[in-house]
């Protein structure tokens, strides 16, 4: 981590960052930023200045650490004046211009930095943006002010509530870049745009100066109050949009410098705020998972996997065949005969397509991807497969069937995986010898959409195999979790109490389409019930199996899915669940189904007295999640993750927890496991054993430890793993 500068015969002075991969503007470096500009101004032999960052990358931004340091201490005076000491009296104030030459990105506080610039050189294609919205924070360099006044107010809006990148091709046509240069003629081209600035051969711009591309105070109001709008709509729990929103009417109102003395207050305020606690919480979190003790540190080093046979052409095996082929991995899919074979390259083409109509992919790289893959009937080429994916139906005896094929069809070194959601691995691999190579590659659906890949090990597969199966997650886009073996794995496991509780619910009075409603508003894409007619109904009572079997006396279950079925209804796949779906019609709810509930409550027969319990919106919400937090806490107690961030992140992608809850152990940790506990010794006593808290639970709460604090694990069962 350094700063170099330069001063050549020229008269300009280089700055370089250096603080790899991405030179992100840590503490160090925006002091250093700040004594090399004084340095440079003070110095007769300085005309002009340029900014450049080492290793092809100029600036990825604020240190994020800085900002965790400041969440965990409370103390924002750690956060430096970046705003007003370092970009408005020092860079744009400075009597000497200042060129940043762009390579790579130049995101957050690093296009921030570009911008207090008097002008911006770029190689082709390089990222700029202001993603500050997704960790909860607003940018808080300036970036409120200035990029709406370089490519005007609905372009920075766009740019910063989406959180929308753009390349340097586009900032060129909008204002954002000067000029664009290969990368060989950055620095010479740079170092002469600086000196022509000096010397008045090209214009000396101040952004924060400029107002041209603001439009009127009206139209400028009307265009915000659009905005406004549109982010309570799409970001209803995340008050960041609106405050953003904030700074850029200040600017507009009172001026720059007044926009950008607003925008730091903000930024300051945000950071502490409970949204960027827990959307920092998950980016770290996420990125904590590619570290596996006695796996990913013992100098193993990731085999090729070329050539995938995949089992299944259904929904799932579908999706994962997809998944590959986009990353180039060939792949044999297998089906039981012609016509289902063909059903699943259909799928496959079809998904194809639907990234094509949205631009993600062209024609020609439809016709490509589409090559890697090949049908087959039997067995004849899997000598030469690397890994084989079984997605069939949850059958206990059909998967160990196939693994037993797959040992002796395929090579030795052919990693045997099973995309089952629920059933133990020991179970799968029953019938084989190769316990070692056995490992669990749970997909969440759509496999080519959702971003989480479950790893599942069990005590015997190897950590080359984990390492592998890693490895190809990342190369398809996935965010790998490795995960212990049992009933469930990590994430169905942890959230199976989900859709029981709001069946409890519905059972003892609660109306269905209002669970749906109260859990949509907390953040999650849609409520239980809904969710249980998009995964079809046949799925929710196997898997309910599964779980009754493996968790005797601590499960709800109850004849409604079964109900639903006798009446014809399966969900979306034929229209008719909880809901009605017609073809380009949002869902709707279908008061059809009211005497259905009623038939089924007759038969479990729980309402208190007869009556239906009166229940706020609020403790809708905690019945529902606290049963959830309760079987994470025996998750974490029984070792089936390593941290309890990995729990936090498959929450959020597999389940879709809102992201801005941190997950469901951050989020039960902020809400506080002794109101937890308590509330549900509470239910326990009044409606039942499924609400039974947990030792693990009860322990922490007694003695005040976060959920999340795994170093007292009960029974060391953590370093089992």
């Amino acid at each position: 981590m350094s700063l170099l500068m330069d001063v050549g015969a020229d008269g300009v002075a280089v700055i370089t960052i250096s603080n790899p991969p991405v030179n992100s503007l840590a503490t160090t470096i925006i002091a250093g930023l700040k004594e090399k500009y004084d340095e440079a101004i003070r110095r007769d032999d300085v005309k002009a200045i340029v900014l450049v960052g080492e290793g092809g990358k100029f600036s990825g931004g604020f240190d994020i650490n800085v900002m965790k340091r400041v969440q965990k201490t409370g103390d924002k005076s750690i956060l430096p004046d970046v705003s007003v000491a370092l970009l408005n009296d020092t860079v744009e104030a400075a009597r000497k211009p200042s060129v940043a030459a762009i390579q790579g990105l130049a995101l957050g506080g690093g296009l921030e930095l570009a911008m207090a610039c008097n002008a911006r050189i770029s190689t082709p294609k390089a990222q700029l943006g202001l993603p500050e919205l997704t960790l909860g924070v607003i940018p808080g360099f300036g970036g409120t002010q200035r990029l709406p006044r370089l490519v005007g107010l609905s372009k920075a809006i766009e740019m910063m509530l989406l959180s929308k990148p753009i390349t340097s091709d586009e900032g060129r046509k909008l204002g954002l870049i000067d000029e664009i240069v290969p990368a060989d003629e950055l620095l010479r081209v740079s170092r002469k745009w600086a000196l022509d600035i000096a010397e008045r051969r090209k214009p000396w711009l101040i952004s924060l100066h400029l107002t041209d591309k603001l439009g009127s105070l009206s139209e400028a109001r009307d265009t915000l109050k659009i905005a406004r709008q549109q982010a309570a709509r799409i970001a209803p729990n995340m008050p960041q949009h609106q405050v953003c929103l904030d700074a850029i009417e200040e600017g507009i109102v009172s001026g720059g410098y007044a926009g950008v003395v607003k925008e730091a207050k903000i930024f300051k305020e945000s950071v502490v705020s409970d949204t960027a606690k827990g959307l920092i919480h998950a980016f770290f979190a996420q990125r904590t998972t590619s570290k596996i003790t006695g796996v990913t540190d013992i100098g193993l080093r990731p085999r090729p996997i070329k050539k995938v046979a995949v089992i299944g052409g259904g929904l799932m095996g579908s999706g994962i065949a997809t998944a590959l082929i986009l990353s180039n991995t060939c792949v044999i899919l297998k089906e039981a005969n012609s016509n289902y074979l063909q059903q699943g390259i259909d799928r496959i083409s079809a998904n194809l397509k639907g990234l094509v109509a949205k631009g993600t992919i062209s024609n020609d790289k439809f016709d490509k991807t589409m090559s890697l893959v090949k049908g087959a009937l039997d067995y004849s080429e899997f000598s030469t497969v690397d890994m084989v994916i079984e997605a069939v139906i949850e059958n206990v005896s059909l998967k160990q069937s196939l693994f037993n094929t797959f040992e002796k069809e395929c090579p030795p070194h052919c990693i045997l995986a099973t995309n089952t959601s629920t059933i133990d691995l020991n179970l799968v691999g029953a019938r084989t010898n190769s316990h070692d190579r056995i490992v669990g590659a749970h997909f969440f659906s759509p496999a080519h959409v959702m971003p989480l890949l479950e790893i599942v090990r069990s005590e015997k597969t190897s950590p080359q195999v984990i390492l592998d199966l890693m490895t190809i997650g990342t190369a398809i886009k996935k965010v790998p979790v490795v995960v212990g073996n049992c009933t469930g794995f990590a994430v169905n496991r942890n959230f199976f109490p989900y859709t029981q509780s709001a069946h409890l619910l519905v059972h003892l009075g609660v109306d269905l389409f209002r669970v749906d409603r109260v859990i949509s508003s907390f953040g999650m894409p849609m409520g239980p019930f809904q969710l249980q007619d998009l995964a079809g109904y046949d799925l929710a009572v196997a898997v309910s199996k599964e779980f009754a079997s493996a968790f005797v006396g601590r499960t709800f279950t109850s004849p409604l899915v079964s109900i639903m079925m006798e009446k014809g209804r399966s969900g979306k796949k034929n229209g008719k669940g909880y809901y009605l779906y017609e073809k380009g019609s949002k869902p709707k709810a279908d008061p059809n189904v009211l005497p259905i509930i009623e038939e089924s409550r007759r038969q479990v027969n729980i309402l208190p007295g007869g009556k239906p319990i009166m229940v706020s919106d609020r403790e809708i919400l905690e019945m529902i999640f606290f049963p959830v937090v309760n079987e994470a806490c025996r998750v974490l107690s029984e070792g089936i993750v390593v941290r309890a961030s990995d729990l936090d992140i498959s929450s959020v992608l597999g389940m879709g927890f809102p992201k801005y809850r941190g997950g469901i152990v951050f989020w039960a940790d902020s809400v506080g496991p002794t109101h937890i506990y308590s509330s549900l010794k509470k239910w326990a006593k009044a409606y039942g054993a499924f609400y039974e808290p947990c030792l693990f639970l009860e322990e922490r709460a007694k003695k005040g430890i976060p959920l999340s604090d795994l170093v007292a694990s009960s029974g060391g069962a953590m370093a089992r793993l």
